[in-house]
């Protein structure tokens, strides 16, 4: 990373949440009954979605969905194709709020 990645993601609020203070995606619940998604961080609390406001998850089986990757930072469904982040989670949650 180079200085001036450096100093934009200093003065992000949320990259400094994400890479300053470690926050990290822990896991992810879903329910198809009810169209939620929880997406559950590692400082416990839990941001919830529509599986519906998602083109690719929408439509797609619980397996299918359960067969997820994270590091943390991005979840990637290599079934799917898909792949979401924890910033977006957050940008998202941020604007709904």
């Amino acid at each position: 990373m180079n200085t001036s990645e450096t100093n934009i993601k200093a003065k992000d609020p949320l990259d400094i949440l994400i890479y300053g203070k470690g926050l990290r995606i822990q896991s992810i619940y879903f329910n198809s009954e009810l169209d939620m998604m929880l997406v559950i961080l590692n400082n416990k609390k839990i941001i919830r979605h529509s599986i519906s406001d998602f083109k690719q998850l929408k439509d797609t089986d619980i397996s299918k969905l359960m067969n997820y990757e994270t590091d943390g930072i991005g979840v990637h469904w290599p079934d799917l194709d898909e792949d979401l982040s924890l910033r977006g989670f957050l940008v998202n949650e941020l604007m709904t709020a």
